[in-house]
């Protein structure tokens, strides 16, 4: 939780600039305002960073990601390739557009495999929704070949993976739409917040349009602007803005200690050779936010992270067993559980999900673990937490 490390005067300042000027809304008010638009400028500095044409910030990483989908055309009826290990809003996001989720399996770098998005194609697949978990990335050479040749659109969710980059060019360009989160629990944050990242410019149209009530934002008289499209509100406010501004501007170095600190673990840990480190198709490009590797069986996996607990290893996860991470857990979305009805019942569906089975999937998550990576980790608490690991390691592997 790298952000949340690094509140200081800088963030300070930006909020300050906005409760001085009175305007928290991000639209119009130029002359009030005395030149600050932190959403303005945060867009501005998102889209230098990744080399994009065009950056629109949101309230949410999860407005995020369906921004990103609808944006690109996915409406109801379409089947969305989506994979088993995300956080929920991933899937909760092609739901509220009344398209559906098609699962696909997943491999050892934690996405979606290239051949599990193969199989998962149907007839009324329009796109994947890619999500680049715990920081790094898919195996994006394939994954992108298999778009081109099935006329697939990919949307990338990176909420987890700001920084990240694949042969040095970043995750979230890679597709139509890449989407980001800066929530409380991100690589930066901003409170709540996220953003949409495209190098199209009807796609982008889309974007600002869609986040605020269909508003074409031409000119500065709010109640006469048209309407080209449908919206809502997917605003984020200029005081999230001005948070998230200032942790932006920290990245490089977030991305430094990081990489530095996970080296370090990961030494200590793959000194066991019973344990299998994560799949990086790219490491050069992982933005380093979490160690994550495999243990021979579950039984192992799961007294590892017991003994992890033990020897109060904080932020040791399984994720296995994870109730808003993995789809074995996500009952209420089995069930299409809602409290009207959802557009996705009128439709066909390819799976169960029921009954379905991801059989490869849960191979991966049964063995999975991971620890968390800080920023501001001091040298002696380092050390006591890296010797607390392989004590662990060692009481079970020996």
């Amino acid at each position: 939780m790298a952000g949340i490390e690094l509140f200081g005067q800088e963030e300070k300042k930006e909020v300050l600039d906005v409760l001085e000027t009175g305007i928290l809304f991000r639209y119009n008010h130029p002359k009030e305002r005395m030149g600050h638009w932190k959403a303005r400028q945060f867009e501005q500095e998102l889209r230098e960073f990744t080399n994009s044409k065009y950056c629109h910030m949101c309230s949410s990483g999860s407005t995020a990601i369906q921004l990103a989908l609808s944006s690109a055309g996915v409406g109801a009826g379409d089947h969305v390739i989506v994979p088993p290990f995300t956080f929920i809003a991933t899937i909760e996001a092609v739901i509220n557009l009344g398209a559906i989720p098609v699962f696909a399996e997943m491999d050892e770098t934690l996405c979606i495999s290239p051949e599990g998005l193969r199989k998962a194609i149907t007839p009324k697949t329009t796109a994947v929704a890619l999500v680049h978990m715990l920081g790094s990335m898919a195996h994006l050479d394939e994954i992108t070949k298999i778009c081109r040749e099935n006329n697939i659109m990919l949307i990338e969710d990176t909420a987890q993976a700001l920084g990240g980059t694949y042969k040095g060019k970043s995750l979230g360009t890679f597709g139509i739409t890449g989407s980001f989160s800066f929530d409380f629990f991100k690589i930066i944050t901003a409170g709540e917040g996220g953003a949409v990242i495209t190098d199209d410019k009807e796609v982008y149209e889309n974007l600002h349009q869609g986040a605020d009530h269909g508003h074409n934002h031409q000119g500065d008289n709010r109640g006469a602007e048209p309407h080209p499209i449908i919206g809502f509100n997917y605003r984020i406010s200029e005081l999230n803005a001005a948070v998230g501004l200032a942790q932006f501007r920290k990245i490089e170095f977030i991305l430094a200690e990081q990489r530095k600190h996970k080296a370090m673990l990961k030494e200590a840990v793959a000194a066991f050779p019973q344990v299998k480190m994560r799949d990086l198709p790219d490491p050069e490009g992982d933005s380093a936010t979490f160690l994550a590797f495999f243990l021979p069986d579950e039984v192992t996996a799961r007294k590892v992270y017991q003994e992890f607990n033990k020897r109060e290893v904080a932020g040791a996860s399984y994720w296995y067993d994870n109730n808003f991470h993995y789809i074995k857990n996500w009952q209420h979305i089995k069930e299409l559980r809602a409290p009207g009805k959802l557009a996705i019942e009128f439709f066909e569906r390819p799976q169960d999900y029921r009954t379905m089975q991801l059989p490869e999937s849960d191979h991966v998550m049964q063995r999975l673990v991971t620890l968390p990576i800080k920023v501001n980790w001091p040298q002696n608490e380092m050390e006591t937490y890296i010797k607390n690991v392989k004590n662990a390691l060692k009481a079970v592997l020996g």
